[in-house]
């Protein structure tokens, strides 16, 4: 059952906590992971200005003219990198200028806080369906950043070497070189020193990780809000190596949901109700709603053994060991935090409890289960003995922070434990090291080389339906079958990537059994069904 949200209250256009609190989430909306990493101004959630605002407080128009603020033209002409055995026509002093007045136009649009993307980006790639799962068609992308205040006067090379670590010097050297990585879309040489305003441009051939087949349920929409069922494994917003394959991207273009306000998120392997807002005000109105904690949340998990008969509140508090890979554990120094348990089924193996979090800490569920000594039954992460013979249990670990960091990484492949995947690690080519350390910061966007845009002529084209052509709702990730246009997987002969074999995840590798199940507040209610794993009856296979 759902009943309407009720008529947002009056929100003066001058109060500052509602205008950041819109900011930053409307910042996580719109930026990729690496997005944020190549525009570190911008890179924390926590906006603590409003200086980009109109004098009303709303975020200003990304089309408005900045011609007095968009950085000087270089005079010399420039040979942009050949594509597709074609060389380019050279750009002129005007041509530049444009174009570079545009890259300065999309970052002011980015500091606008403006959500959503544009329909060039919605098409810049398919989607197709395989092995019950959903993928993207590789593409090129690039990616742009200014010059930082603390790069000026230093070498282009010995800025990455010192603030991209993640490879060795000799990567980098590679990329300026080949003509990849341009100062004002200009191939420059390795001993060029940064000036203001100077471009900085990487050209990347993207392959996006794939996620579950499942259709994407529209639960209730209307003039304000728009609420959906997520499957496990897709994330809400772009990040890392996921961009089409997120929930705001499957319901622009499979939908036609365009610019919608995150009000909350849930991590990748979640599944459940989530909220978008369609307009700012009802958007602010609802967060705030959250941020006072009049919502009530509720949530479903499956967890190892059987859990208490009476109902459990865990009020231990959560601190957050790393963001950079998104690991937290119970400590005395952590932020207060409540979940109330309620068991509602046992299997004799595992039991399907109700969480009620009062609080919204990072992982928080996860968290409080391990400690309680009642893991989530698949919890790549937090069900682990990484964390000790006990798995984590009454917060017993044994190790330092660095230690239980270091042992992660190591232990566990990124992708399908952490949450995050292989770049996020080990190849932030345009992340600072020093922003790593920050909340919501980017990592990655690995090396990149000219593209030869070949596709291999021995690969015969599909007669299948392609996505672009039909939208497909498969009943389950079993029974989809491959809409693979063998034609459009681009190969590019200096992308790693394209050279090696990936082997596919199981769909049942990519869920965790924890899913939101109702939110509710004064007089409104939205829920979705009860996942099929949280059947008094059902068994693992």
């Amino acid at each position: 059952m759902t009943s309407p949200l009720p008529s947002p209250k009056k929100i003066e256009d001058n109060d500052e906590s509602d205008n950041k609190l819109e900011m930053a989430n409307l910042v996580c909306l719109e930026l990729s992971t690496e997005e944020r990493a190549v525009f570190p101004s911008i890179a924390e959630p926590n906006i603590g200005s409003t200086e980009n605002a109109q004098p009303n407080g709303k975020g200003g128009s990304p089309l408005h003219d900045s011609s007095n603020d968009s950085p000087q033209a270089p005079k010399e002409k420039v040979d942009l990198p050949c594509f597709g055995g074609e060389k380019r026509k050279p750009l002129d002093d005007t041509d530049i200028s444009q174009e570079t007045k545009k890259a300065k136009l999309e970052t002011r649009a980015l500091k606008a806080k403006r959500p959503g993307f544009s329909d060039e980006r919605y098409n810049e790639t398919d989607y197709y369906f395989e092995n019950g799962l959903r993928k993207v068609y590789p593409y090129y992308f690039t990616f742009t950043t200014f010059t930082k205040g603390r790069w000026v006067n230093e070498k282009i090379l010995d800025v990455f070497a010192k603030e991209f670590r993640a490879h060795p010097p000799e990567v980098y050297e590679r990329c300026i070189k080949s003509g990849s990585l341009t100062v004002n879309y200009n191939k420059v040489d390795t001993d060029y020193r940064l000036r203001h305003n100077d471009l900085l441009a990487n050209l990347v051939h993207r392959h996006e990780r794939a996620v579950v087949s499942d259709p994407i349920q529209i639960v209730h929409m209307d003039d304000d809000f728009v609420v959906v069922n997520k499957p496990p494994s897709i994330p809400v917003h772009p990040c890392g190596r996921y961009r089409h394959n997120t929930v705001v991207f499957i319901l622009a273009k499979e939908h036609g949901l365009k610019n919608l306000r995150t009000v909350h998120r849930l991590d990748r392997l979640t599944s459940g109700l989530l909220i978008f807002g369609r307009t700012a005000g009802k958007t602010r109105e609802l967060e705030q709603q959250i941020r006072t904690r009049q919502v009530s949340k509720e949530y479903v998990c499956r967890v190892e053994g059987k859990f208490p008969d009476d109902e459990v509140i865990c009020e231990e508090p959560i601190r957050v060991v790393s963001y950079k890979i998104g690991v937290c554990k119970v400590a005395p120094d952590g932020k207060d935090c409540r979940t109330d348990f309620r068991r509602l089924s046992y299997n004799g193996s595992t039991s399907v409890v109700l969480c009620k979090p009062l609080t919204g800490r990072m992982h928080q569920i996860r968290v409080h289960l391990q400690y309680l000594g009642y893991p989530i039954v698949n919890d790549p992460l937090y069900n682990h003995t990484v964390f000790g013979p006990e798995k984590g249990k009454g917060g017993v670990q044994n190790k330092s922070d660095d230690q239980l960091i270091g042992d992660l990484i190591s232990i566990h492949n990124a992708e399908s434990v952490l949450g995050l995947d292989e770049s996020d690690i080990e190849s932030p080519l345009l992340l600072p090291s020093e922003d790593l350390a920050k909340k919501d910061s980017a990592k990655t966007v690995g090396q990149v080389a000219r593209p030869s845009e070949v596709a291999e002529e021995s690969l015969k084209q599909d007669q299948l339906t392609t996505q672009s052509e039909q939208k497909f709702e498969p009943e389950s990730p079993s029974s989809v079958q491959s809409t693979c246009d063998k034609s459009r997987i681009t190969f590019d002969e200096n992308c790693a990537e394209c050279k090696m074999n990936f082997k596919d995840p199981q769909p049942e590798d990519l869920i965790m059994y924890l899913h939101a199940l109702k939110y509710s507040g004064k007089d409104w209610s939205f829920n979705t069904p009860l996942p099929k794993w949280a059947d008094e009856n059902w068994k693992e296979e």
